[in-house]
């Protein structure tokens, strides 16, 4: 039977740390039970015992250390526990990132253990020569424009740096920078201090890890919150340092390598008080060929509108900016700035699915035979110009996390989103607002006609939009409209997916609330509007979202 050779010195170091356990020269496989928070095996009490010797990453809070003790307890729930603590944690990690209202539940301990945790997961995934290279042990830390950022990063670093991780702290910029930066500079992943489109009380943390490959509920987030759950925030005998770097030069350069412009174009971007009102002014502003008439520009924490561009009465100003100033048309950035929305020259919102399209023939002039990849909420005239493009095209899940995996395992050139989320290859397989802007300027600049005028072609099918319905049983629900529908192509891709000829339409489940999402689309107005109501009628009541 497997064992451990452990012997008395062993056993004598452990009880005078506190830890009891049986005199014995031998510990048998099966008698294990103690185990590292995020680990899957268990492991013998005298490797446990070893870790605690040298500072193991995972040994600060975790229930086996005696010098955090008060983990058990609370727990189990003793007396003086603060319970509220693992409520709050579960609070504000979603599926894809962490998000909250500051300061409560979202707060600066929180934070801390965040980046403790973070730090551990990070470096933990390292593997080969990468273990031992100080500069991809470093972790880069940014932050948007919210009043709470300063404060929330300050106390992300500060847990990072207890772990002994060295930190680079690259300011205030857009999410997309830090995407650049984990690559630019060779560092195992990065966190972004930001709440994206929430209003200002909101804020959290976008986590990357390698590459800046997006990190998840099913790609580490779910370990980095029970880390941080069995965490205790105190003093530690390791300490990391900060270094400050301005990366705004090269990741200007970056950007404009997707600024081609053929002849003069004049565009009206809103940015929302976020932080396009720091990178347009730095990237855009002077750019030969192209006239900038920026709105919402300070960057003050507050907004305007909501940094949200999806809800169309946040696009009102930039739809009256680009009538009055004749302009070619229009663009508003979310607060982080990793998305947009576009209107045309007449303020009629060109929808993301479309924009997708257009851009994907450009694309593939460039990259022959690519693949683009498009959510399967997106209109099927996707397909059908990727295919007459001579790509290849990849339908995915919604979700920045699968649409980022699958342009990575298709080596695809490009990808869209319905939520105004583009990605690109030659961006590190991530996504941004800028160079989507960018390259949206440089492929109409091929056309002497209205944006308007190029995208009409496109818009032959006639959609719904995302329409939610309030439906507690919502698996229920949907083997109801599988079993009506049963004659239609079915798939599972991301909820349900009923195809026809000349309609089609999918429903999906909210993550986090009794909601069925539906997005239909068919041939003719008239055959829209009736399978609106056929469907719709099976799902319940819609609800405004």
């Amino acid at each position: 039977m497997p064992f451990l050779r452990g012997g008395s010195g062993v056993c004598r170091r452990l009880a005078r740390a506190g830890v009891t356990v049986a005199e014995s020269k031998t510990q048998v496989l099966t008698d294990y039970y103690r185990q590292c928070p995020g680990e899957t095996y268990k492991i013998s009490d005298a490797v446990c015992f070893q870790r605690q010797r040298h500072h193991y990453p995972k040994c600060p809070g975790c229930q086996w250390n005696p010098a955090t003790k008060h983990i058990a307890e609370i727990r189990a729930g003793g007396e003086g526990s603060p319970l509220y603590e693992v409520p709050m944690i579960e609070k504000v990690y979603k599926a894809y990132d962490i998000r909250g209202v500051y300061p409560d539940p979202l707060n600066e301990e929180i934070a801390w253990k965040t980046g403790h945790a973070t730090a551990q997961f990070l470096r933990m995934n390292l593997q080969g020569l990468a273990k031992a290279d100080p500069r991809m042990n470093m972790i880069i830390v940014g932050r948007d424009m919210r009043t709470s950022s300063p404060s929330l990063a300050k106390a992300l670093i500060e847990g990072i740096l207890a772990t002994g991780t060295n930190v680079i702290d690259i300011g205030m910029i857009d999410t997309p920078q830090i995407y650049f930066a984990i690559n630019h500079l060779g560092c195992c992943g990065g966190i972004q201090v930001t709440a994206s489109h929430n209003p200002a009380q909101y804020n959290g943390f976008k986590i990357s890890g390698l590459e800046a490959r997006p990190i998840g509920e099913n790609t580490g987030l779910n370990e980095i919150k029970l880390l941080a759950t069995n965490m205790r925030k105190g003093p530690t005998p390791l300490t990391g340092r900060v270094e400050t770097m301005d990366l705004s030069r090269p990741y200007k350069s970056h950007v404009l390598q997707f600024l081609k412009l053929n002849r003069p174009l004049k565009v009206v971007v809103d940015c929302s008080n976020g932080m396009a009102g720091k990178f347009v002014p730095n990237v855009f502003v002077g750019q030969p060929n192209l006239q900038i008439i920026p709105i919402n520009l300070e960057i003050t924490g507050q907004f305007k509108h909501e940094p949200n561009p999806l809800v169309d009465a946040n696009l009102r100003e930039l739809q009256e900016a680009v009538l009055s100033n004749a302009a070619d048309f229009g663009v508003c950035f979310d607060g982080d700035a990793d998305r947009c929305i576009f209107v045309d020259e007449q303020a009629k919102i060109v929808r993301c699915d479309i924009l997708t399209a257009f851009l994907a023939k450009d694309f593939l002039k460039r990259s022959p035979g690519s693949a683009i990849v498009y959510d399967l909420r997106s209109s099927r005239v996707v397909r059908e110009e990727i295919l007459n493009a001579g790509g290849v095209p990849k339908r995915e899940r919604v979700g920045h996390v699968f649409m980022k995996k699958a342009l990575a395992d298709s080596h695809g050139v490009f990808g869209g989103e319905l939520s105004g989320h583009f990605y690109f290859r030659d961006s590190f397989k991530t996504d941004s607002g800028a160079i989507v802007f960018a390259t949206t300027c440089s492929v109409l600049s091929n056309y002497d006609m209205p944006l308007s005028q190029v995208i009409k072609p496109l818009q032959r099918y006639y959609s719904s939009g995302e329409i939610n319905y309030e439906v507690h049983d919502k698996d229920g629900a949907i083997k109801k409209i599988a079993e009506r529908y049963k004659d239609a192509s079915v798939d599972y891709l991301d909820g349900i997916t009923i195809e026809y000829d000349t309609w089609w339409f999918n429903v999906r489940k909210s993550n986090t609330e009794p909601l069925l999402r539906l997005n239909l689309e068919a041939n003719t107005k008239e055959l829209l509007a009736k399978k609106v109501e056929e469907v719709g009628g099976q799902l319940g009541v819609p609800v405004a979202h």
